[in-house]
C-alpha cells in the first residue's frame, strides 16, 4: 500500500482524546496500516501492576510494538521531564528503524510537552535555594514562580508549598542553563470526539467492565505489595476511590457512583486541555468516534494533512 501523503511528510502521528473515546484502538489500527509503533502518553500506564485501572488492554496491541508502558514501579517518581526524556529516546529509535511513531494518549501535559516542545532540563535539589524559599510566604513563592516562568504549564504547582518550591527550583535552573536541542518533530494530530451522552455511557460501561475484571482485587494486591493507601489515592480516579472502599470509608455502591462521576469530570478536563492546546496553536483534526474513525483518519492523511 502506498503511504498516505501526510505519512510521507510527517514524522509523528498523534492520536488524542478523552478517556473511553477509543483512541487506543484507533492508534493500533493506524499503526498496522502505516508501519507504526505506539508511544503511550498516559501518566499512569507507565506503572507496572496498574493494569485494569489504567486500561492498558495490552492484548489489543497484538503484533504492534508499544513503548512507555510498564516502565516504572508504583511509587517511583514519574513526571513530565521523565516522560519527555523517554519519549525522545523512543521517537529516535522508531525513526531510525524507518517506522512511524504513533503517540497515543490523553495526558494533556505529556502531549503538550511533545507538540509544543517544552524546554526541560534535569534539576537536582538545591539546599541553599530551599533555605531561602523556606522564609517566604505562599503568595511570595507564587510571585517568584510566575516571574521565573511567565508561561506556567502546570497551575497545580501554585497550590502546595512543596510543589511551589520544586517548581521554582526547576524554573530558575532552566533559566540559567541551555537545554539540549530537541529533534525536529513534524506532527499530524488526530482527535477523537464523541457526543457527550455517548461518552458518558461508554465511561459507565467501561467502569462496570473493569470492576467485573478485578479492579478492586488489583488495588488490594498493590496495597498488599507495599504501596501505601496514600500513594494509591495520589494516583487518582480508580485507585483513589477503590482505596477508600477497601479502607472501609465507602460502600461499594458509593464507590461506584463517586468514581463514575469523577471519571466524567476528568473527561471534561481533558477536553478543556485539548481546547487550550488548539488555542496555543496545535492543529487537531477531529474524528467522529461514533463512526469509522480509522477510515476518516486515513482519508485525512491521504489528503496530505500537514503538520502545523
Amino acid at each position: 500500500m502506498k503511504p498516505p501523503a501526510a505519512r510521507r511528510s510527517c514524522n509523528l502521528l498523534v492520536i488524542l482524546g478523552p478517556t473511553a473515546s477509543g483512541k487506543t484502538r484507533l492508534g493500533v489500527q493506524l499503526a498496522r496500516v502505516l508501519d507504526g509503533e505506539i508511544i503511550s502518553a498516559d501518566s499512569r500506564q507507565v506503572y507496572r501492576g496498574m493494569d485494569i485501572g489504567t486500561g492498558k488492554d495490552l492484548a489489543e496491541y497484538g503484533e504492534v510494538p508499544y513503548h512507555l508502558i510498564d516502565v516504572a514501579e508504583p511509587g517511583d517518581e514519574f513526571n513530565v521531564f521523565v516522560f519527555q526524556r523517554l519519549f525522545l529516546a523512543a521517537f529516535a529509535d522508531i525513526c531510525r528503524r524507518g517506522r512511524l511513531p504513533v503517540l497515543v494518549g490523553g495526558t494533556g501535559m505529556y502531549l503538550d510537552a511533545v507538540l509544543r516542545g517544552y524546554r526541560l532540563v534535569e534539576v537536582a535539589e538545591n539546599p541553599e535555594l530551599r533555605r531561602i524559599l523556606a522564609r517566604l510566604s505562599l503568595e511570595e513563592l507564587r510571585d517568584r514562580l510566575r516571574r521565573a516562568t511567565p508561561r506556567l504549564h502546570n497551575t497545580t504547582d501554585l497550590l502546595e508549598r512543596d510543589r511551589l518550591v520544586r517548581a521554582i527550583e526547576i524554573a530558575e535552573c532552566e533559566n540559567s542553563r541551555e537545554p539540549e536541542p530537541l529533534p525536529e518533530i513534524r506532527p499530524v494530530v488526530l482527535g477523537m470526539r464523541l457526543e457527550r451522552d455517548l461518552l458518558r455511557r461508554r465511561i459507565t460501561e467501561r467502569l462496570k467492565a473493569r470492576l467485573d475484571a478485578g479492579l478492586v482485587e488489583e488495588v488490594a494486591r498493590l496495597h498488599a505489595a507495599g504501596i501505601p493507601w496514600e500513594q494509591l489515592e495520589f494516583y487518582g480516579l480508580e485507585y483513589r476511590f477503590v482505596a477508600l472502599h477497601l479502607k472501609g470509608e465507602l460502600s461499594r455502591n458509593d464507590m461506584f457512583q463517586r468514581l463514575n462521576s469523577a471519571i466524567h469530570d476528568f473527561a471534561k478536563r481533558q477536553e478543556t486541555w485539548f481546547r487550550r492546546m488548539e488555542r496555543n496553536g496545535v492543529v487537531i483534526h477531529w474524528l467522529d468516534g461514533a463512526g469509522e474513525p480509522c477510515e476518516e483518519a486515513l482519508a485525512i492523511l491521504s489528503c496530505g494533512a500537514s503538520p502545523p
